[in-house]
């Protein structure tokens, strides 16, 4: 009896797939989703003028080190300004990262 249980069913024939649900992203199911996209978007332009600012300081920072011969003032600046520019990549990239894996995920079956 190899592969059978003890009902006599082969593991294989046991499986069964899952029920597909069917459900899928739609707009105006739930009230308050033009207000959570203001909100999102206000949250990103948000984030998007502190990360000027902080690439601001951060060359600051770095142009200053650089000058006066301070070396951690120019790793540290170095490395803001670095992280500065990732951060407004992630920002203004956010909706077409989100876009891409959403569709990729919707290919899974």
């Amino acid at each position: 009896m190899h592969g059978l249980h003890g009902d006599g069913l082969a593991l294989a024939d046991r499986l069964y797939l899952a029920f597909d649900p069917g459900i899928s992203p739609k707009g105006g199911g739930l009230p308050g989703l033009a207000v959570l996209k203001n909100v999102v978007n206000s949250i990103n332009l948000f984030g998007i003028i502190a990360v000027v600012g902080a690439l601001a300081v951060s060359l600051a920072v770095w142009a200053w080190g650089h000058h006066t011969g301070g070396h951690q003032a120019e790793a540290n600046g170095k490395k803001g300004a670095t992280v500065a520019a990732g951060a407004a990549l992630g920002l203004g990239a956010a909706n077409g990262i989100v876009a891409f894996f959403s569709a990729l995920g919707s290919q899974v079956q």
